[in-house]
């Protein structure tokens, strides 16, 4: 069981950018969803929640990216503690505070990593007596991504998001860019845009994350430029930077992500990027990390 809260000091947490460093679809089942086949790892910039004890259940929202959220009962921070609330036969009282640091509707899985990060938290809040199995199904009720940002470590994620295979050993930690034009995507949309045949599943040749990425695609990258030719910018801006290893967009956008060559690579590439194109969210990371608690 997890330890007992000390009065006045809130819980917190990290809910990290997920990258989709390759996103095969491999078919679609008969309820409509997609199965996948996505190299999936998190990156070092993310949002931060907190939690602690309160008589009722509530959200408050800062952050740059505050105003783009919708912080009613239908957030999936909220979702996520009243599901476990539910399932563990507690109250669902708790004091929840997310600074949003990450782009909305961004394919980076912002909204899953803090609906995962509330799940985390509300059960070392409440001593919850939940047990992994468990916890990994309440985390695919609420949405596909939601059960990879819960485990938080480098996985092939195949199925809808459900099956995860970590890798081991897991490859180091890479130098990276994140840039993200300031366009919402519909994932909705960009998957129905996406035409058949579906591609095959991704083929692992192991070495470091370029390596095994570089040798796979993005089936979602075409689709998602024809509904937002920013992406395609974007790109452009990440091939033109020196020390280039890949450039990519991730998940269904519009965020795309830069692997470099080393760390000065990728700090010179944010800056210019920074000082072309003020409006983008530009962030120098690094991508391949464990996060969770």
């Amino acid at each position: 069981m997890p330890p007992a809260v000390q009065p006045g000091s809130p819980l917190r947490a990290f809910a990290p950018a997920k990258i989709n460093l390759w996103l095969h679809v491999t078919g679609r089942r008969p309820d409509g969803y997609r199965e996948l086949d996505s190299l999936v790892a998190f990156a070092d910039v993310g949002d931060r929640l907190s939690a602690g004890p309160d008589g009722d259940l509530t959200l408050t929202v800062s952050g740059p990216f505050a105003p783009a959220l919708d912080a009613g009962a239908d957030n999936l921070v909220l979702r996520a503690a009243r599901s476990l609330a539910a399932h563990c036969g507690v109250s669902a009282n708790a004091a929840l505070h997310l600074q949003k640091n990450l782009p909305v509707a961004a394919g980076i899985g912002g909204g899953s990593a803090d609906a995962a990060a509330a799940l985390r938290l509300c059960a070392r809040l409440w001593q919850a007596d939940i047990g992994s199995t468990a916890m990994a199904r309440l985390a695919l009720d609420l949405g596909a991504d939601v059960p990879a940002c819960l485990a938080g470590t480098t996985a092939r994620m195949t199925g809808i998001g459900e099956k995860l295979a970590p890798l081991d050993p897991a490859p180091p930690a890479a130098p990276a860019v994140l840039v993200n034009p300031g366009t919402a995507v519909s994932t909705g949309q960009v998957f129905e845009a996406l035409a058949g045949p579906f591609g095959s599943p991704a083929e692992d040749r192991g070495g470091d994350l370029a390596d095994r990425a570089v040798a796979n695609r993005n089936d979602l990258e075409a689709p998602a430029i024809a509904l937002v030719p920013d992406i395609a910018d974007v790109l452009a801006a990440l091939r033109a930077a020196p020390g280039l290893r890949l450039a990519r967009m991730s998940g269904s956008g519009a965020t795309c992500f830069g692997l470099f060559a080393g760390d000065a690579e990728a700090a010179a590439a944010a800056r210019a990027i920074a000082a072309a194109h003020p409006s983008w969210w530009v962030a120098a990371c690094s991508i391949g990390g464990r996060f969770g608690d």
